[in-house]
């Protein structure tokens, strides 16, 4: 059943419409995939909490059918929410944490609306929303770092820093590539970027190479989806790992 305040964004100028109508209305972005399981739940939740807020308006994103919408907040994984009152930040929230969006949107769209000092069309600035490791960044110097870079690289002969999990993935990339690991038979371990922040960053300097998800092998980066995927189909991969 549809509602006038749940809606499907086709494109970015429908995007940048929906927005500017009410610039004092607290709009919650559901950033998702089709292909994504936990996407699936928590866009029923994002469909109930439409029904008892009618006064907030929510926006549906397939990140990879808007990749300049899901570039322009930032989003790397899905599912996301980011929720706004007109052009200002208001909450960030990555994962399906259907506790916590329901916190969130209860808060900001029955709080009183206020005219903010400012007012700027660009997008809202990125908010952390990386699950703590347990590991005190501050006391853990780039050399430890390093070392424990290189023996997360050599937990096993094959290792894949992703974004969520081969049963789990939160982009479509990690999706791929743990899914033609899988189709090849190709026995690895994996690791989720998103949980370790000091290893997301690290992992970008230490390899020379900006992306996600990375494929290591014996020690060494492969390279991403298309390296692997080429690799794969000429032959080059198997003669790597045998």
């Amino acid at each position: 059943m549809s509602r006038s305040n749940f809606v499907q964004v086709t494109s970015p100028t429908h995007f940048q419409e929906l927005l500017s109508q009410d610039l004092n209305k607290v709009s919650v972005i559901n950033f998702w995939a089709e292909w994504a399981e936990p996407c699936k739940q928590m866009n029923e939740v994002a469909l109930e909490l439409a029904r008892k807020h009618p006064a907030a308006l929510f926006l549906q994103v397939e990140a990879e059918q808007q990749p300049d919408i899901a570039e322009s907040f930032e989003i790397e994984a899905v599912p996301s929410f980011i929720i706004l009152r007109g052009h200002t930040l208001l909450d960030r929230i990555s994962g399906a944490d259907a506790a916590r969006l329901t916190q969130s949107v209860a808060k900001h769209a029955t709080s009183p609306v206020y005219n903010p000092l400012s007012r700027t069309d660009q997008a809202p600035a990125k908010a952390s929303n990386i699950v703590p490791s347990g590991i005190d960044e501050k006391d853990e110097s780039q050399e430890e770092l390093n070392r424990r870079l290189r023996a997360l690289m050599n937990q096993s002969q094959v290792v894949l820093f992703m974004k969520g999990t081969p049963e789990a993935p939160r982009c479509g990339f990690s999706r791929r590539i743990s899914a033609l690991l899988k189709d090849k038979n190709i026995q690895y371990t994996h690791f989720d970027i998103l949980s370790d922040e000091s290893v997301r960053q690290g992992l970008k300097v230490l390899n020379d190479w900006p992306t996600f998800p990375q494929l290591i092998v014996k020690g060494e980066l492969v390279g991403g989806l298309d390296i692997v995927q080429e690799m794969v189909e000429n032959g080059e991969f198997a003669e790597m790992i045998a």
